[in-house]
Parts: C-alpha cells; sequence; structure tokens
C-alpha cells in the first residue's frame, strides 16, 4: 500500500504566512522559511507554498523567497500563485522548487498543463482546483477563489489527468478553514475515479478528519494550514495516531 502524506501549506502573501476562513478573513500565521524548517524537522512528507495574491496582483511568485525554501527544507516542496508560462515555471524550478501548482492559468489556457508536462515531466505538474458546491454540483473557481467559471470539478479534473497533470490539490472553499473536516465525498469520488494522486484540502480541525480523508475519501495526500501553524496538531503525533488507525504513514 502506498504511503499517505501529510502535507502542510503555506499560504503566502507580502513575504508572511497567512492563513484564512472560506479565502476571506485573512491573518498572519508566522515566517514562511522558518516554518518549512520546523515541518520538515517534525517529519512533514512535502510542503505545499501558495503565493495567494500572485494572480489577482497580475505579478510573478516570488522567486527569492523559493530560493530562501529551497537552501532550508529538505523536503519536497510546491510552489503556486502567479504561474502563467513555461519559463515561469522554469525559473521556479531552477530556484529550487520540485513541483509547480497552476489553476488559474490552466483554466483559461488547458493545453499549459500539456506543455508543461511535456516539458518538465508529470511529476513537476500539479492541478490546484478550487471547488465550490452549490445545489450538490462541485463547480470550478479561480483567481484565488474569486471568480466562478463554468467547469465542472469531475470534468475538469479527468482532462488534466489526461492532458499531463502529475497530481490533483482539491480544495473545498465550502470547508476551508472550518475545522469542519474534508470534503470526503468529492474527494473519494477523485481519487477512485482518476489514475493520478488526490490531495484533499480544506476543513481539517482534528487528527480524526486525517483519518475519515485517508480511509473513508481515499485521498493520497492531505493537506492543511492553520492546525499545523498554530500547534494544535502536532505532525508526530498526528502521524502516530494515523499508524494506530492502519494508515500507513512515514515516521
Amino acid at each position: 500500500m502506498l504511503t499517505k502524506r501529510i502535507i502542510p501549506c503555506l499560504d503566502i502573501k507580502d513575504g508572511t504566512t497567512v492563513k484564512g476562513i472560506k479565502f476571506v478573513d485573512i491573518r498572519e500565521a508566522g515566517n514562511p522559511v522558518d516554518l518549512g524548517k520546523r515541518y520538515a524537522a517534525e517529519g512533514a512528507d512535502e510542503l505545499v507554498f501558495l503565493d495567494i495574491t500572485a494572480t489577482i496582483e497580475e505579478r510573478p511568485t516570488f522567486v527569492q523567497l523559493v530560493k530562501d525554501i529551497a537552501l532550508n527544507v529538505n523536503i519536497p516542496f510546491t510552489v503556486g500563485g502567479g504561474i502563467r508560462t513555461e519559463n515561469d515555471v522554469s525559473e521556479l524550478l531552477n530556484a529550487g522548487a520540485d513541483k509547480v501548482t497552476i489553476n488559474s492559468a490552466a483554466v483559461k489556457n488547458p493545453e499549459l498543463i500539456d506543455t508543461l508536462a511535456r516539458r518538465f515531466g508529470s511529476q513537476c505538474v500539479v492541478l490546484a482546483i478550487d471547488t465550490h458546491s452549490e445545489n450538490q454540483q462541485w463547480e470550478v473557481y479561480i483567481h484565488g477563489g474569486r471568480k466562478p467559471t463554468a467547469l465542472k470539478t469531475m470534468e475538469w479534473a479527468a482532462e488534466a489527468a489526461e492532458r499531463g497533470a502529475g497530481e490533483i490539490l482539491l480544495t473545498s472553499m465550502n470547508h476551508d478553514g472550518t475545522r469542519d473536516g474534508f470534503a470526503i465525498e468529492i474527494t473519494h469520488r477523485l481519487s477512485t475515479s482518476l489514475s493520478i494522486p488526490v490531495i484533499a484540502s480544506g476543513g481539517a480541525g482534528s487528527m480524526t478528519h486525517f483519518y475519515e480523508v485517508f480511509e473513508q475519501g481515499a485521498a493520497d495526500a492531505a493537506l492543511a494550514a492553520s492546525v499545523f501553524h498554530f500547534g494544535e496538531i502536532p505532525i508526530p503525533d498526528l502521524k502516530h495516531y494515523l499508524k494506530s488507525k492502519n494508515i500507513t504513514v512515514r515516521l
């Protein structure tokens, strides 16, 4: 059985780690490099760094920050926010990132997924999907969750996989920051229908929620932010808990 991954997410705004609820009500959470070092030492499997206002402000991701992270972190890390071109990806990978995550640019130009997968390899390309459910219909949003699209989440994820995306980072906007648990149903549907890994994001509030998204949601990885940033769930404790529940994790 493949090892399930625990991934802290650092949302970065103006060089500082922040956290919101349902993509708003932002508050500061600390220095991203220091937090990354801490999580690597605590046994996180990977890290995700998202420059959450790069797309809205129409500017590139902070390359210097990526370099600083690479110098201080010894586990794989993914970078996203404001990535629009092959050159953006090349610059970030050369700065030390292991993967990139794309969202808005891929929705606007789906062929970008094919291009990046061909040039850099599918293992580098993570498609982020910010999804919102209304009337039991899960639909894709872009621009940091501010702009709805006509895309259905299941269909878009399947197309991205066919085009060469190596992973899906699925964030439920309904659950983000609520600490009421992950979006189990849509996570399970994606995880069991796709041939690529699905990272569940949005809603972690307890160790039980992680167990549920692995056991019931069939997720390959679980991503969270505030419960890690503010010390409410220590990663070593979480991993020992999951192991006690027969979830395969790296200790």
